[in-house]
């Protein structure tokens, strides 16, 4: 007998189901109790967590608090008092307003409520683990709500495993932390993790909301923005040009107070910046976006940071036009001032020839170069880690196993020398590397001619080192003479924080001064002539996107970050010294074909090859 098989799912797997979509680490569920709070109309509110909020995430606010049955009924599935008809979806001006969000936290997570409205003698006190109510009261207390979300998960192990360490999701915390407390300048909050305060927000205005949460240094970065139109308005603020960092942190877009990712529009932005921008730096923002809520979609996606705009080209075109203007009012743009003087005096005398010696060139000639006999001794044929023929030293692919000519001869000097397992000053004296613009080192090989990608194969070699080293032990430290000072947005300091063990073990030594500012002491050696500062931000920046885009381990994302901004650049000059130790630690790599990201570092170009160009 065949029987139905579809059945209506329990309202604890329902709630789980949605908890899902909506709450997908503890920064999700901090996001919907502030959201809330805000709608409250609260002017203090404390965030306190602990363990990154695996253990408690607890938000108090002096808000207006709800009755007995509004407490009860809020955690009820699709209960909102902030929505009555479809149409409301389309008109929507408060923060949090998904029916199923604290239905959501209670499905997954021990939660207590208590709330108290001003006109009431005594709150109410609710608690709730998964889904059911273990206890409802009355309490003591002043005006306002205090949430707890305690042990978030607990009945989920499953999703609970899946949640990053403790300072990685701290990072996700403070994010949006960041983008609620950014548009809302006139609450006051405060963030408190593991009994520690991490940020104290006084009211005031966005760019003293700025400062305080970025640092007193943006009082001199910042440049207001502000444009009108019959359908849109944008208010805020730019980043001089000449603060752009190496990472990609303070970039904030906001559509009536509410924080978005909007790629096409942050394309308007850079457009605006274009020819003021160093190399790989990016602009700092914090724009709002006031518009008809009916223009704008913000149920695309469940956490509501994706939107849709009826006229996005029109949106494009009035944030081009506001930065763009900002940075024309400001003199930051390029131009040329036709208001100097021209008749600028100008001695002939300086700059004439008529007076300076003449010096004919000198050219050095090296005596002993023979073109013929380069050939004969340096022809070599490669030999892939695939012939079976381990590439430990790259000497050995200078064996004599064929000729360049049809007679297959043997030299037998460039045999006798070439297979020592000797430093550079044993092979022939015209065994040269070439550097070619300052990219490829070329030397001519048995079979025809190998070409090397400096930047690459450096890459390689460092990649290897480090992970060895991350692996195994740590490599000396050179003491700064005079130690180095940074200060890295929240995001960004929490990352360094999650890797500064590590790095430790590459030979940085960095400590914390304070939540967002760390001194450097110490850096690994042959590190003297780089930008330490701008080291860092590059590779913070790097590490995120493979994290993001790769999803790689963190030894493994450190290890191919670190090695990247620290190897050889194009356009770096190197003496045949140089590029002979270079080729040295290639060839003794485990993989010296390929770089960390696959491409490929040496490249060969057989005899017939060429001799086809010729014909």
């Amino acid at each position: 007998m065949l029987t139905d098989i579809i059945k209506l799912l329990p309202d604890s797997v329902a709630n789980q189901i949605a908890a899902g979509e909506v709450i997908q680490r503890p920064a999700s569920a901090v996001k919907e109790l502030l959201e809330n709070a805000i709608d409250s109309g609260a002017t203090q509110i404390d965030l306190i967590v602990k363990e990154a909020g695996k253990t408690l995430i607890q938000v108090i606010d002096n808000g207006c608090g709800m009755s007995e049955t509004d407490a009860r009924m809020s955690f009820e599935r699709h209960a909102t008092s902030k929505i009555q008809k479809a149409d409301d979806l389309f008109a929507i001006r408060t923060m949090g307003f998904r029916g199923e969000a604290l239905a959501s936290i209670a499905a997954i997570a021990q939660v207590e409520i208590k709330t108290k409205r001003s006109d009431d003698e005594l709150g109410t006190l609710i608690n709730i683990e998964g889904s059911v109510v273990k206890n409802q009261s009355a309490v003591a207390m002043n005006n306002g709500t205090q949430i707890a979300v305690k042990n978030l998960f607990f009945n989920v192990p499953a999703r609970r495993n899946f949640l990053k360490s403790n300072p990685a999701e701290m990072r996700h915390i403070v994010e949006e932390f960041h983008r609620i407390s950014l548009m809302h300048p006139g609450v006051a909050f405060n963030l408190i993790s593991n009994e520690k305060q991490i940020f104290h927000l006084n009211a005031g205005n966005l760019k003293q909301r700025i400062v305080g949460l970025f640092g007193n240094a943006y009082n001199e970065r910042l440049l207001p923005v502000s444009q009108e139109s019959d359908t849109v308005s944008i208010h805020g603020f730019i980043g001089k040009a000449v603060f752009a960092k190496k990472t990609r942190g303070e970039q904030y877009f906001f559509v009536n107070n509410r924080f978005i990712r909007h790629p096409y529009l942050h394309h308007a932005i850079e457009n605006a910046f274009q020819e003021l921008l160093p190399k790989d730096s990016f602009p700092t923002y914090f724009l709002n976006i006031q518009i008809d809520p009916a223009e704008v979609d913000i149920n695309i996606h469940p956490t509501k940071t994706e939107v849709n705009f009826q006229d996005t080209k029109l949106i494009y075109a009035v944030l081009h036009a506001a930065v763009k203007k900002t940075i024309g009012q400001h003199n930051l743009a390029p131009m040329i001032d036709f208001d100097e003087p021209t008749d600028v005096p100008i001695d002939f005398g300086e700059i004439s020839r008529a007076n300076r010696p003449i010096t004919p060139p000198s050219i050095e000639i090296d005596q002993s170069f023979n073109p013929f006999h380069q050939f004969e001794s340096q022809d070599f044929k490669f030999k892939s880690r695939s012939a079976g023929k381990s590439p430990g030293n790259w000497r050995v692919l200078y064996s004599d196993e064929e000729q360049l000519n049809p007679e297959n001869e043997t030299d037998a000097k460039g045999q006798t020398t070439l297979n020592k397992q000797s430093d550079v000053a044993d092979l022939p004296g015209n065994t040269r590397l070439i550097q070619l613009r300052q990219r490829f080192i070329v030397t001519a090989i048995r079979s025809g001619l190998m070409l090397i990608d400096q930047h690459l194969a450096h890459w390689r070699i460092l990649y290897e080192k480090f992970l060895k080293q991350l692996e195994h032990g740590q490599q000396g430290s050179q003491q700064e003479l005079f130690p180095q000072q940074i200060r890295l947005n929240s995001e960004d300091a929490a990352i360094l924080m999650e890797i500064i063990q590590d790095l430790a073990i590459l030979g940085y030594q960095i400590n914390p001064v304070s939540s967002n500012t760390f001194v450097i002491n110490g850096t690994p050696d042959g590190m003297k002539d780089k930008d330490i500062q701008k080291l860092i931000e590059q590779m913070l920046e790097q590490f995120k996107r493979n994290a993001i885009d790769l999803q790689l381990h963190k030894k493994l994302n450190l290890a191919r970050t670190m090695s990247a901004q620290t190897a050889v650049k194009y356009g770096q000059l190197l003496n045949e010294q140089e590029m002979t130790a270079l080729i040295d630690q290639l060839f003794a790599c485990q993989v010296p074909e390929v770089s960390p990201d696959g491409r490929k570092i040496i490249v060969t170009l057989p005899l017939d090859q060429l001799q086809q160009l010729f014909k």
